[in-house]
């Protein structure tokens, strides 16, 4: 049996509160399925199962906050839970039966005739004996719904082998058929409507497969939740979100400053051709598909990231750890402070409508505390663009334990010579900072160098 513990979901992450569970007891998960909602001290984000199976057992409450690695819940794999409901296993194919030898006999052999009735049935084997319903059999998820549906389990009659009760037996006698459509709901949302007295069914789902969750469930409810229960599972106020946010960047950062030997880079870019082709690019785009500048210098930045492995991946135990892909972590400004740095996953491989579509994606869910666990922890490289904000040059804090940030900041107009005229180009500022420990300045030159030489064929990104 696996145990799905508290993830970490980040360097500077020592604990966090689970916030809601996502499944119950008895439903099967997949692995990259997600299952409960977290809350650390920089976002809230919902948390993948990375093993298949049915979830046993629920072992910690909403609203608690435990140290990464507690186990949070029992995951049985499906051949221990099949067995568990009572389900027959695969049947298997009948053996032919085999003629016994018979030994040759010192004399003729007298004449056969046809066996009688009797005979036949002496050779036939007995049938086994028929276990009174199977109960004993039956694995306490299977009892747990017989409970639940309100049967009387010692009553029911089952279908399975040797009169094994089966979890058909239980819906059967529970009138499933003839229940009303179920409302999906996670156990928290169900318990949190019962309590506030908000039916179910007036509620729009924003879980999973529109499930209803608990904090749809909170938004329903005349004046929220009050009660000591509720206001530990409630999220924390804006003001507590924003300074534990502060608290953690800011820890660390220093962290991040006094162990990493940054070094920094920076070139200018001109962006003539890239401009031009990508107003070409829109204006023979439908609306939702047109391309923001941010969409080209974080597919460029992916790239260069292919070009010159050295820079994306992690420093860990005195050595450097390749990324498995290029993995690009995008900052991304919370409303109220705080900011987190979601993967794009594969990022050098996604076309510029993918990344586009991908970049819109993280952020909104970024924003609305939607991230999922695999997003936060996998960032191979991260890129800042505050060019939106005005910025003309950003050096960032390296994030460990990456080896690089990438900063990108506003395309401005300046005046430049190309072919020795002087004309005014759009021209963006392009920063790197690096770990001295991984790489030196040879290696952060020719990263900058290949950014460069990708923007000026844009087709090609």
């Amino acid at each position: 049996m696996g145990a799905f513990t508290m993830p970490s979901l980040g360097a500077d992450m020592d604990e966090g509160t689970l916030q809601e569970w996502l499944v119950k007891p008895g439903e099967q998960v997949r692995r990259g399925e997600a299952v409960a909602v977290v809350e650390t001290a920089k976002s809230t984000i919902e948390v993948e199962c990375f093993e298949t199976g049915t979830v046993e057992e629920l072992l910690v409450e909403p609203g608690t906050t435990v140290p990464v690695g507690t186990a949070l819940a029992l995951i049985a794999p499906f051949a221990r839970a099949r067995e568990a409901r009572g389900e027959p296993e695969e049947p298997k194919e009948p053996e032919e039966p085999k003629e016994p030898k018979e030994p040759t006999p010192p004399r003729p052999e007298p004449r056969r005739t046809a066996p009688s009735s009797g005979t036949a049935a002496a050779r036939a084997p007995a049938p086994a004996p028929a276990r009174a319903h199977g109960h004993s059999e039956a694995g306490p998820l299977l009892r747990h719904l017989a409970e639940r549906s309100g049967l009387d389990w010692a009553a029911l009659q089952g279908s399975g082998p040797g009169g094994r009760v089966t979890r058909g037996d239980v819906e059967r006698a529970a009138g499933g058929a003839a229940r009303p459509p179920r409302i999906r709901a996670t156990p928290l949302a169900k318990r949190l409507a019962a309590e506030l007295h908000v039916d179910l069914g007036s509620l729009r789902g924003t879980g999973k497969d529109g499930a209803v969750r608990a904090a749809d469930v909170r938004s329903a409810a005349p004046g929220g939740a009050t009660t000591p229960e509720h206001r530990a599972a409630r999220p924390r106020t804006a003001e507590d979100r924003a300074s534990a946010r502060r608290q953690a960047i800011a820890a660390l950062m220093t962290r991040a400053n006094r162990d990493i030997p940054h070094y920094y880079l920076s070139t200018n870019v001109d962006l003539a051709a890239a401009m031009d082709w990508l107003h070409e690019h829109n204006r023979r785009s439908p609306v939702g598909e047109r391309l923001l500048p941010a969409a080209l210098l974080l597919k460029a930045a992916a790239c260069a990231a292919r070009e010159v492995p050295e820079l994306n991946g992690f420093w860990v135990d005195g050595g450097f750890v390749p990324g498995d892909g290029v993995h690009l972590g995008v900052a991304v400004s919370l409303r109220g402070g705080g900011l987190v740095a979601p993967a794009l996953h594969d990022a050098d491989t996604l076309d510029l409508r993918q990344l586009m579509a991908g970049l819109k994606d993280l952020v909104v869910r970024a924003r609305t505390g939607r991230l999922r666990g695999s997003e936060v922890s996998a960032p191979t490289l991260t890129v800042t663009n505050l060019g939106d904000q005005g910025v003309e040059t950003v050096y960032g804090v390296i994030y460990p334990p990456q080896v690089a940030l990438v900063g990108f900041g506003r395309v401005v107009d300046r005046p430049c010579a190309v072919d020795g005229l002087l004309g005014v180009r759009p021209v963006v500022t392009a920063t790197l900072s690096a770990d001295h420990r991984a790489t030196d300045g040879a290696v952060g030159a020719r990263y900058l160098t290949a950014v460069d030489r990708l923007l000026q064929n844009p087709e090609q990104l």
